[in-house]
């Protein structure tokens, strides 16, 4: 991209800027917002938005409410396996296809959709996709987003900064009770991802994980007290809303406590509803008071707030009667994506994204079948089982949110904004410092750490080398025997299966280990082997922290929260004494270690 305002970024600024004399001007005057997100008025842009809304079919308003996948890494012009991709799906080659054919509301970037290669590709695939938005009818200008939570869950990867996750950084917040890094997180980020034309982060995660076995939210959460989770929603949605980027708030009522992973099946909350209250909606409700602009339901049965059985995204009872009446949210309601298993299991895809509507959600995203739902949904409006007064309700949400974050003041942004915001040393500095913060020393009873880098000790790493997330230039075993190398030791790292043999002759063994299941393991095994050998041994943990109640007791134990490259650099510096631990646990272990529990030294 070059380093001045391409053509088609240009056309989309002339587009935007015609809209907006159209009569969407004094809807996006009217929302200039405050530095911490909030909006200071409704009125004038919903009298806008209406009368945009007036000049509109069923058809285009029915597109509104729907966010898609495209495949391509361009709005134009695709590789040819992902132009077969959207043949196969959608009937049409291109993204920028896809979006005049259905007129949507909104994208949605995936790295497995090959849309996040780089962040000059990303604004480019940006610009490209206003561009068909404004080139037709409505002429509205797209809400483009995607799941950037950071830690174990970020779309897009280096060289854009990459922070600590949600727990991470609960465990800062632990430590020092202040909101500060977890708003300055969100800020650059938000920063980031406006540069690239993102406009709505899936984030932040706002559900309380007080179950060890939940296998989808986990470290995705700030944490297991509800009212440090609240504050770090909250500090969140201001910090990203700040930088012109919606904040959702996700995943409404609560995924916390679940053991089913509604990617894969219908998990069901057992909370009674006084328990729902005093755990799972706090925060919620902070996000709520923040001003957030979008919240995301939950593929999930909650009877005590539900008896029907239909999951929470589906359910009026939930939607409408609690998120919207109980806690007063008048944003944006946005489903979890309609092509995942839980929200599919009790009706077909012809009826989902019909009776999501009539529970109260607004953007219905990622459908598997979109010509499909999207007919559903006028096929709903004509028989009368909706009615168009409710899709101009969601319409108006939606137009107002996009007016809200600028996108009717100019959706396209400039192309040298990538070079001077994105991944740029103020902010991958912020991020070092960040997580310097959050690594958890859990046990040293033998005061083996911090390790003397300075008689520059032999050390061995081994152990879990999970599928890198987006902010790894490597295995985390071989990042941190790098980064450990770096600091004065001489780090190895081996593959579990030559550990316990190599282990004699090194002043300790550093194990990285990822979730470990109750009772036998690979894992538990490869940690009894390598106590056995006599040779000191440090656990390092690095997604969930409750694997040291699953393992056999070792020298030292640690957690990392992520096995991101900032957070392993972060636990080198820990356990070398070049910084201290000041890391507290966010959740407590069960049978080990309580609720804010860390070692210092």
């Amino acid at each position: 991209m070059p380093n001045h305002a391409s053509r088609r970024t240009l056309l989309a600024a002339a587009a935007l800027a015609a809209v907006a004399g159209a009569g969407a001007a004094s809807a996006a005057g009217a929302y200039r917002t405050a530095d911490d997100g909030r909006a200071p008025g409704r009125a004038a842009p919903a009298r806008s938005a209406r009368r945009l809304v007036e000049g509109m079919s069923l058809a285009e308003k029915v597109g509104q409410l729907f966010v898609s996948r495209a495949y391509g890494h361009s709005a134009t012009e695709p590789d040819p396996a992902d132009a077969a991709k959207n043949l196969e799906l959608f009937g049409v080659r291109t993204a920028a296809e896809l979006v005049s054919r259905y007129h949507l509301g909104g994208v949605v970037y995936f790295a497995w959709a090959h849309n996040t290669r780089t962040p000059h590709q990303i604004a480019e695939l940006s610009a490209g996709l206003q561009e068909a938005a404004l080139a037709g009818r409505p002429g509205i200008p797209l809400l483009l987003s995607t799941d950037q939570e950071h830690g174990a869950v970020a779309r897009v990867g280096r060289p854009a900064t990459l922070f600590p996750g949600a727990m991470a950084l609960g465990a800062g917040h632990r430590a020092t009770g202040s909101t500060a890094d977890a708003r300055r997180a969100a800020r650059i980020a938000g920063d980031e991802l406006a540069a690239m034309g993102i406009r709505q982060d899936y984030a932040p995660v706002a559900d309380v994980n007080v179950n060890p076995a939940n296998p989808v939210i986990g470290v995705r959460s700030f944490g297991a007290d509800p009212g440090a989770v609240a504050e770090l929603v909250a500090a969140q949605v201001r910090g990203c809303q700040a930088a012109g980027v919606a904040a959702t708030a996700k995943h409404f009522p609560g995924h916390g406590d679940t053991e089913t992973d509604s990617h894969v099946g219908l998990p069901v909350m057992r909370h009674s509803r006084a328990r729902w209250e005093e755990l799972d909606e706090p925060p919620f409700r902070a996000a709520v008071e923040a001003g957030v602009d979008a919240v995301m339901t939950a593929h999930i049965v909650f009877p005590a707030l539900d008896p029907s059985g239909d999951p929470a995204t589906l359910s009026r009872p939930i939607v409408t009667g609690i998120l919207r009446e109980r806690l007063g949210f008048r944003g944006v309601v946005v489903t979890d994506a309609l092509d995942m298993a839980g929200v599919r299991q009790k009706y077909g895809d012809d009826r989902v994204p019909v009776l999501a509507l009539l529970a109260g959600c607004d953007q219905l995203l990622n459908p598997p079948d979109l010509g499909l739902a999207h007919r559903s949904v006028l096929a709903a409006v004509e028989s009368g089982e909706l009615t168009e007064e409710r899709i101009d309700a969601s319409v108006l949400r939606i137009l107002e949110l996009k007016a809200r974050r600028g996108l009717f003041d100019g959706a396209a942004t400039p192309a040298g904004r990538v070079d001077e915001t994105v991944g740029i040393p103020a902010h991958l500095a912020a991020a070092e410092a960040i997580a310097e913060g959050t690594t958890t020393v859990l046990a040293n009873p033998a005061g083996l750490l911090p390790l003397d880098a300075s008689a520059a000790p032999r050390l061995l790493v081994t152990g879990a080398d999970p599928v890198s997330p987006s902010g790894t230039t490597g295995p985390p075993t071989a990042v941190l025997a790098r980064e450990l190398t770096a600091l004065g030791c001489r780090a190895t790292a081996l593959p579990p299966a030559r550990a316990a043999a190599a282990a004699p002759g090194h002043a300790a063994v550093l194990v990285c280990t990822y979730n470990v299941p109750e009772g036998e393991s690979p894992q538990r095994t490869l940690v009894a082997d390598l106590v056995a050998t006599g040779v000191p041994v440090v656990v390092v943990a690095i997604r969930n922290p409750y694997d040291s109640a699953r393992l056999p007791a070792c020298a030292a134990e640690v957690a990392t929260y992520t096995w991101t490259d900032v957070e392993m650099r972060a636990a080198a510096r820990v356990l070398t004494g070049a910084v201290r631990p000041t890391g507290r646990l966010p959740v407590p272990v069960p049978g080990r270690y309580p609720l804010g529990h860390g070692v210092a030294y």
